[in-house]
């Protein structure tokens, strides 16, 4: 059984097979050469040592030469670099880094841990001074150094992946502004677009600069900054600059000793970590793997399997068939306040696969709680499951949040490991107490949710299907209360609270097809169930509500204008609060209504303090506090904390601070309501011009259609409905359509309105007919009265696509919430 082994590497791979190796036989001879001067360390752990978060050097240093020698009677030589290996001669020849000196060891098996080395592409300039990589502990020590003597105030980190992510938030955190550049569309390439947007936004919410799709085309450096020139042409300069684009195998050994590589040089072994050499093995980040999920060849470089390889590798060299059965690629960082989580296949990678959502497979995604809401720091997490149609499978799964997204992706890793399903998830029991988790954990609720799903209980949208920047193909309906909506507004989407969705159903077009809203997703759920049962087919919930909207659209619904500054003097005072209100463990909209009932109670000027675990509070109680006339004072983190001072009131009055900024506060009932009684064509054109300006300045604007007014609102063509006699003259004697309206005066038997149609045309003026279009295109909401329809004879079928029906109750609504009312 005696062997002599050699292993090229140490590091994660190395050390743990020669470990096992030394447990399962005392008599072989174990040779570990490592070209660098540490064997085992914690590379994980190198970005925090930068940002001071692990203090001690020491702490990253888990086994010195001299431990492992004397723990393992293994000859550990470090500063020891293999320059060529002689599978024919069974030789390897080792130069030593310090002297020179080159010298041959020969072996009966030889192990490959070479690892792998940060990318550095051909760019222009790249090896110029303050560009630095982080990989090893010399590396850490180089930028550490820099840091320390040089001070910088600004650095670039290139590339968006865990490692960029971590070195950028540790800068961060050691004074440093930090910009990210990443080529691609989004940070965390294995996570999905949308998923990448909730890291994104807590990145911008932490101040880092983010920079997405635009790669570096060049680097100089002059006086000690570096110009980064991006390929958009775009320049930035910084004092350091990080390189993270990526990994490549160290495979030139292999390679040269003719043992088969890939096309991405990746070293190939069989299910038994042989190489194409039967007496050499090779491990970790420099072979090619198994996809677990696809059954594919892949290249992961991760920690977990490169020491998993080790044992393996160390049991078959004594004897053993045990086969490595591929890799999930389950891994999770830490960025700022975020855990990003991911296992096995994202939905980009189904997609390049051919597979196709609806045929191949499904996504559910959810929002939860970390733990029981009610239990004191609790905090949301976003989950996403990518499934087969039949449930039988689990391809992925991927988590964000602030606390709880490990075990849960932890457990299920291990579900798909298993072979489990999505009715495994469920079935799942799980340990509960308030502190942990909910008696229905998160991953059952996924389980709950696929499940839904396939039996078509529940139907999703898809996460870009109601982007605000765009008209929407369906009616956006929010279910969210009054109050929700002082924090955030859907653009362009109707509001029946769920409480009233049963009596206000009318008030919907079973023909349109709607995207629900709420603030999770599980008032969604009730109210598509609801719907579902009163004949509406067309349903489809939004994915984890209005706080997973807000966070994929953070760039469209962030204004940076009306942030707070850090200069502000409130921001740096010392803030005195009478009230203190605690949030902790609220879901959204909890917090905002306890602060909307706490305003209530006291005097203006009072200034209360709040407690919130909830990510998006301090998001959303700035906005609440624009709208509804109260100031924001001052933000504070706490550990999970958001800690918020508010006053009750403005310190100014409205108009000197619009005077001030304008954007720093909008009023509440900025919407405009205009009742169109009228038909005749001057009063509805003037109706219509006055709206579309409203809308283009950016406010809400209702028209409510009464009466006469109706029949701007009708289609030109007739329709073929069946009415009452009394009706069908009604209709007959009133003009069908904006076509055929006529001024209220000098109409001349029709020559009148001919004439004003002529001289609009020929001044350019937009007709009545493009005026109702664009009103439409701007979001204006058209509402005709019920009440009046039926009087009038006016059924629905006869009106234009796009307006909505209700009564007195929901204009007046909506005028509690203007500044302007208009009757015409």
């Amino acid at each position: 059984m005696s062997k002599k082994i050699v292993i090229i590497g140490g590091v994660a791979g190395g050390a743990s097979t020669a470990a096992r190796l030394r447990r399962l036989d005392e008599t072989s001879e174990i040779i570990m050469l490592e070209r660098g001067s540490y064997i085992s360390y914690a590379n994980c752990g190198l970005p925090y040592h930068i940002g001071d978060v692990i203090k001690e050097r020491s702490s990253l240093l888990l086994q010195t030469p001299e431990a492992m020698s004397k723990k393992y009677n293994v000859d550990v030589r470090v500063d020891s670099e293999v320059v060529k290996i002689d599978k024919e001669n069974k030789n390897v020849e080792i130069k030593k880094v310090k002297t020179g000196e080159i010298y041959k060891e020969d072996y009966d098996v030889l192990v490959i841990s070479t690892g792998s080395t940060p990318l550095k592409p051909p760019i222009e300039g790249i090896n110029s001074p303050n560009i630095f990589t982080l990989w090893t502990v010399p590396d850490t020590d180089e930028i550490k150094g820099f840091i320390n003597e040089k001070h910088p105030k600004n650095a670039v980190v290139i590339g968006g992946g865990f490692i960029g992510l971590e070195v950028a938030e540790n800068l961060h955190l050691a004074g440093i502004n930090v910009t990210v550049a990443e080529a691609m569309d989004q940070v965390m390439a294995p996570i999905d677009y949308e998923m990448a947007r909730l890291v994104q936004d807590n990145m911008v919410m932490n101040g880092v600069n983010l920079i997405l799709g635009d790669g570096v085309s060049k680097f100089s450096s002059e006086s000690g900054m570096v110009t980064i020139t991006l390929a958009s042409g775009r320049t930035l300069e910084a004092d350091m600059v990080i390189l993270s684009i990526g990994v490549r195998p160290n495979s030139q050994l292999a390679k040269d000793a003719g043992l088969e590589l890939n096309q991405r040089g990746g070293v190939v072994v069989d299910k038994y970590l042989k190489t194409s050499d039967p007496d050499i093995y090779a491990l970790g980040d420099v072979i090619e793997v198994e996809d677990f999920i696809n059954k594919g060849r892949a290249m992961i470089a991760l920690a977990g399997p490169a020491n998993k390889q080790g044992r393996i590798c160390a049991n078959n060299i004594y004897g053993a068939d045990e086969e490595y059965k591929g890799t999930m690629g389950t891994s999770v960082a830490k960025v700022f306040d975020l855990t990003v989580a991911s296992t096995g296949a994202n939905e980009k990678t189904l997609n390049r696969m051919g597979m196709v959502e609806g045929k191949d497979y499904y996504t559910a995604t959810i929002s939860q709680k970390s733990h029981a809401g009610y239990y004191p720091g609790s905090s949301e997490l976003i989950l996403k499951m990518v499934f087969s149609v039949d449930g039988k499978k689990i391809y992925g799964a991927q988590i964000v949040g602030e606390d709880g997204a490990d075990k849960r992706i932890d457990t299920i890793a291990t579900t798909i490991r298993l072979g489990g399903s999505i009715y495994d998830l469920k079935e799942l029991e799980l340990a509960y107490a308030p502190p942990y988790s909910s008696a229905k954990d998160p991953v059952n609720m996924l389980g709950f949710v696929a499940e839904n799903i396939i039996e078509g209980k529940i139907k999703f949208s898809r996460w870009n299907d109601a982007e605000p920047s765009k008209p929407s193909d369906y009616t956006i309906l929010d279910i969210r209360e009054k109050e929700e909506l002082m924090v955030f507004e859907i653009p362009g989407a109707v509001n029946i609270p769920l409480g009233d969705l049963r009596s206000r159903i009318d008030e919907l077009n079973k023909d349109d097809k709607i995207i629900i809203f709420c603030a999770v997703g599980v008032r969604s759920y009730n109210a598509a169930r609801a719907l579902a049962e009163n004949g509406f087919d067309n349903v489809y919930v939004y994915p984890a509500g209005t706080s997973f909207y807000k966070s994929v659209y953070y760039d469209y619904f962030n204004n940076s204008d009306e942030k707070k500054s850090p200069d502000d003097k409130s921001a740096n005072d010392e803030i005195k609060a009478s009230i203190q209100v605690d949030c902790s463990g609220l879901q959204c909209p909890g917090p905002i209504m306890k602060v909307y009932e706490t305003i209530n109670k006291i005097n203006d000027g009072d200034i209360i303090k709040v407690s919130a675990t909830d990510s998006g509070f301090s998001r959303d109680v700035e906005a609440w506090c624009r709208r509804t006339g109260n100031t924001f004072l001052k933000l504070e983190k706490d550990g999970r904390n958001n800690i918020v001072y508010l006053k009750k009131g403005t310190s100014e009055s409205k108009a000197d601070i619009l005077l001030q900024k304008p954007s720093m506060l909008k009023p509440a009932n900025d919407g405009k309501t205009i009742i169109v009684f009228s038909g005749d064509l001057d009063k509805v054109l003037a109706s219509f011009v006055i709206a579309n300006g409203a809308a283009a300045m950016g406010r809400p604007v209702t028209m409510f259609f009464t009466f006469w007014g109706l029949n701007a609102l009708r289609k030109a063509e007739k329709q073929n409905i069946k009415k009452p006699f009394i009706d069908a003259m009604f209709g007959k004697m009133m003009p069908q359509g904006v076509s055929k309206l006529k001024l209220s005066k000098m109409n001349m038997g029709g020559m009148g309105t001919a004439m004003m149609r002529k001289v609009m045309k020929d001044k350019n003026i937009d007709s009545l007919e493009d005026l109702v279009k664009k009103a439409m295109n701007n979001g204006v909401k058209m509402i005709a009265c019920t009440m009046s329809m039926d009087v009038m004879g006016i059924t629905e079928e006869e009106l234009i696509d796009g307006v909505e029906f209700a009564g007195v109750g929901t204009y007046l609504g909506d005028a509690e919430e203007s500044n302007v009312n208009l009757f015409i």
